[in-house]
Order: C-alpha cells, then sequence, then structure tokens
C-alpha cells in the first residue's frame, strides 16, 4: 500500500512537470527548471524501484551522470541566448 502511494505521488510529480513545461514553452528557463522538476521525480521514483531489488544502485548513479549532463548543455544554451539576444524569450527570436 505505502508502495502505491508513493508510485502515486510520483506520478502527480511528473504529470506536474510536464504540465508546466507545456505551458511554459516560450520562456526557456522555465523550460529548463521544469525538466529537472520532472528528472527529480523520475529519479526518486528509480531510487524507490532500485531499492526492492537489494540495493543496485549503479543504474541510479548513471542515471544522475546523464541528467547532471543534461542540465549543463541546457544552461549553456541559456547563457548563449542571453548573450546573443539580450532575453530568454523565444518569440524575440527571428529565425531568418
Amino acid at each position: 500500500m505505502v508502495f502505491m502511494l508513493n508510485n502515486m505521488i510520483f506520478l502527480l510529480m511528473f504529470f506536474c512537470g510536464l504540465f508546466v513545461f507545456s505551458s511554459k514553452r516560450k520562456h526557456l528557463l522555465l523550460m529548463l527548471l521544469s525538466m529537472e522538476f520532472i528528472i527529480l521525480s523520475l529519479y526518486m521514483l528509480l531510487f524507490i524501484f532500485l531499492s526492492s531489488f537489494d540495493y543496485e544502485f549503479y543504474f541510479s548513479m548513471m542515471f544522475l551522470v546523464f541528467c547532471v549532463c543534461e542540465s549543463v548543455l541546457g544552461l549553456s544554451i541559456l547563457v548563449s541566448l542571453i548573450r546573443t539576444h539580450g532575453n530568454d524569450y523565444f518569440f524575440s527570436m527571428n529565425l531568418c
């Protein structure tokens, strides 16, 4: 029962993050923050799931490494966008 309640909490966190990600699609910083919230909920779900398999947390460390790499790439895109355009709104960019 407790395992099912934990899964429901993490699913609620995941879908809240997806809702914010889809509703704030014009602002890059808010998109990055919502993606980090989604990754955090997935990591917590993975941690609970792997704890039932005799504490095999090697995969969770690999997951954290890739999440950190994704975060650094997103922040570098954000910094380069702010340096070139002055803000992080997508509608201010001219693609022509």
